[in-house]
C-alpha cells in the first residue's frame, strides 16, 4: 500500500506543477492601463513638487469700487466708407431706393437692409422711412424730427 500513496501525491505534484494543459504562459508587461479617448485626466504633481494642502487665503482688503457707466455716444461711420454713403444717400430728401444703394455700394439687397436695421436704427438711433413706390421699389429715407 505504501507504494500506491507515493506513486498518487507524485503523480498529483506533477499534475499540479504544469498548470492546465496548453494554457499558455502570461507575459509580464511594463505598460500600464491606457485611458479612454477623450477621457478627462486625473491630476498630477510635477516631480519633486510639494504635496502639502493649499494655505488658507488671507482675508481679501476693501472690495474693488466699480466705474460709473461712460455716456453712450452714437457711433458714425468713416467718412468714406460704404456705411457712410448710405446715412449720405437716404439723407436725402427724397431718399434713395434699395436698388440706388446696392448699386453705389456693390452689396446685396439683404446686406443693405442689415445695415440699415442694425446701424443706422440701432446703433446711431435715427428713425427710417420705409415706403414702396407705385413701380414696387422699396424706398429708405432718414425721418426728420
Amino acid at each position: 500500500m505504501k507504494n500506491t500513496e507515493a506513486t498518487t501525491t507524485t503523480e498529483a505534484r506533477a499534475v499540479a506543477e504544469q498548470g492546465a494543459p496548453g494554457a499558455p504562459e502570461k507575459a509580464a508587461t511594463n505598460r500600464a492601463a491606457s485611458q479612454k479617448k477623450g477621457a478627462p485626466k486625473g491630476p498630477t504633481a510635477a516631480k519633486g513638487a510639494n504635496t502639502k494642502a493649499p494655505a488658507p487665503k488671507k482675508e481679501a482688503k476693501a472690495k474693488k469700487v466699480a466705474k460709473p457707466a461712460a455716456a453712450k455716444t452714437t457711433s458714425s461711420p468713416r467718412a468714406e466708407s460704404k456705411g457712410a454713403k448710405i446715412i449720405e444717400m437716404i439723407g436725402r430728401p427724397k431718399g434713395a431706393t434699395l436698388a440706388e444703394i446696392m448699386k453705389a455700394t456693390d452689396w446685396q439687397a439683404h446686406s443693405v437692409r442689415g445695415f440699415i436695421s442694425g446701424n443706422v436704427v440701432k446703433k446711431m438711433g435715427l428713425r427710417v422711412e420705409s415706403e414702396r413706390s407705385a413701380e414696387g421699389q422699396r424706398r429708405y429715407r432718414i425721418e426728420v424730427r
